[in-house]
């Protein structure tokens, strides 16, 4: 006698959502490489974050999706439903991940952890003095089921996404970040409260229901 196991459970209810997501099927439509491009799409087209000419550093790049969001909409002319348009672009993305990234035409990729004053170092050398338009971040760290450690995990790395902000974007800039409700959230709030004249948290129709995940986007420095 089989006995079905709670992860087992998980990963088919999962599954179930993944093949039956209209976002998900939408994604492969499209030639995007993940439904996360909806999110930032939606987030996009609420704020009007993302304009041709720009320059956008994407944090937690892999597998690309946002990137490829971002190229389509820095492609001066749309190029089918692929999920990065082609031609010239107009504009600079810059990608982070510690992951692989499949190439993306015209998008700089860089691996490494974003912890490190080392791939800090080579970010800051790919901008070349250049200023920051946008900052999206999708990075979220590895979750150990504690409480109390996944919280000061997650608020280290939006700590560093935001003083990288700082450092970057141009005064009138903004900066996309996932984050998740539960322990910590109130205070990652104040984070962005601190340094930003203008913070909106955002759950995009595209972000499953039972996700804790959110976005909270800051524009304009103090």
């Amino acid at each position: 006698m089989k006995i079905q196991t709670k992860s087992k459970k998980v990963n088919k209810a999962w599954m179930h959502d993944h093949v039956t997501d209209p976002y998900v099927k939408l994604a492969q439509k499209e030639g995007f490489r993940a439904r996360a491009a909806y999110k930032l799409k939606e987030i996009d087209e609420e704020l009007k974050l993302i304009k041709p000419g720009q320059v956008v550093v994407d944090l937690g790049a892999a597998p690309g999706a946002w990137s490829q969001y971002l190229r389509r909409r820095f492609a001066p002319k749309e190029a089918g439903t692929g999920g990065a348009a082609v031609g010239e672009l107009n504009g600079t993305i810059i990608a982070l991940d510690l992951l692989e990234l499949e190439p993306i035409e015209g998008v700089q990729f860089i691996q490494g952890d974003f912890r490190e004053d080392a791939v800090l170092k080579q970010l800051e050398e790919a901008l070349a003095g250049r200023v920051v338009d946008v900052v999206v971040s999708d990075m979220a760290p590895n979750l150990s089921g504690i409480a109390s450690t996944d919280a000061a995990r997650i608020e280290h790395l939006i700590e560093l996404a935001i003083d990288f902000s700082r450092q970057h974007l141009r005064p009138e800039g903004a900066l996309v970040a996932k984050v998740f409700h539960g322990s910590g959230y109130s205070e990652l709030v104040e984070l962005f409260r601190q340094s930003f004249k203008k913070v909106k948290a955002i759950k995009p129709k595209a972000s499953r229901d039972r996700s804790s995940e959110t976005f909270l986007v800051g524009i304009g420095l103090k």
